[in-house]
């Protein structure tokens, strides 16, 4: 997809989850470039802070750890609520260039959570099983009293008003079968900004497009970095529809070749990568955390032969 290059990529997460949803789009990104996906406050084992914070208050601390890690210009990519808190991000900064808004929320014409939660369970009989297993654990952690704050912030975001005072180069990228994030949305919220957008939606994938079609996910974004667009050639047979949203084809599922004891031992490391990071997370130990996410990282590595 291109060669190994310096410009830094940021991943915001989701409400609720943690920066494991990254897990799969991540290793591909680090081909290109550091990558650093953050945990926002409450989310991920990191602490609660002491009131709710609104979408421009987590954009803040995005925009600080990106000061504190003396980041030039990274490529901000966001997910689900992440959109709301990058798109902010980029409003605030206009000296941030790109932008990539995966599954971007809330759709302005149901604003309601009775309908968001019929259309994410929609969404979610199309998701694999490990991002299921991975909203439960993140949930979890989270814990509902923290979620259930944070959740109305995300619902009242006009995330479509903002995009009106974004100059970064945009691409927004949603899944087939994402209820969450519908093609009239899509279409709504591209248009909302002052420059042409680049589109994609990816067959097969739902809300989580970023974690089983990481590769499809991850050769778009490195596509929009370079300041290349999505040509009728590169897409699948349906190529680009009426309203200019490119159709990206599932890449072909790719072999493991694991033997049992290869499998069983990636597994138990992963299990044990993720006893250290709630260790770390329960003693405020930064070092602890970040250790057991490197171990995880390594056994999903070694895991996928």
């Amino acid at each position: 997809m291109g060669e190994v290059g310096d410009r830094p990529f940021i991943l915001v997460s989701g409400i609720g989850v943690s920066s494991h949803y990254f897990e799969q789009l991540a290793p591909h990104l680090m081909q290109f470039g550091p990558v650093h996906a953050l945990d926002l406050p409450g989310f991920g084992g990191v602490p609660h802070a002491r009131h709710a914070l609104s979408i421009s208050q987590f954009a803040e601390l995005v925009g600080k750890a990106i000061d504190d890690l003396g980041l030039e210009d990274p490529v901000i990519v966001g997910h689900s609520m992440g959109t709301q808190i990058c798109i902010d991000l980029a409003a605030a900064r206009p000296e941030l260039t790109t932008l990539v808004l995966i599954s971007p929320v809330i759709d302005a014409s149901a604003r309601t959570m009775p309908v968001q939660a019929v259309r994410f369970l929609q969404a979610s009989l199309h998701e694999p099983f490990r991002v299921m297993l991975l909203a439960v654990v993140a949930y979890l952690t989270c814990g509902f009293g923290w979620f259930f704050k944070i959740l109305p912030r995300m619902m009242s975001y006009p995330i479509e008003r903002t995009a009106v005072s974004v100059g970064a180069s945009t691409l927004v990228i949603r899944g087939e079968y994402d209820a969450v994030c519908p093609r009239p949305w899509v279409r709504q919220l591209s248009s909302a900004f002052p420059h042409a957008v680049d589109v994609a939606e990816i067959e097969g994938a739902a809300h989580s497009v970023m974690h089983a079609h990481a590769r499809e996910v991850a050769g778009l974004c490195v596509r929009h970095v370079s300041g290349a667009r999505v040509r009728r050639d590169e897409v699948g047979a349906e190529g680009l529809d009426d309203a200019s949203i490119a159709v990206v084809p599932e890449a072909p599922k790719q072999e493991i070749s694991l033997s049992p004891v290869d499998a069983a031992k990636s597994f138990v490391d992963e299990v044990e990568g993720a006893i250290i990071e709630s260790k770390g997370n329960k003693t405020d130990d930064d070092r602890l955390v970040e250790l057991g996410r490197e171990q995880q990282a390594e056994a999903r590595a070694s895991g996928r032969g």
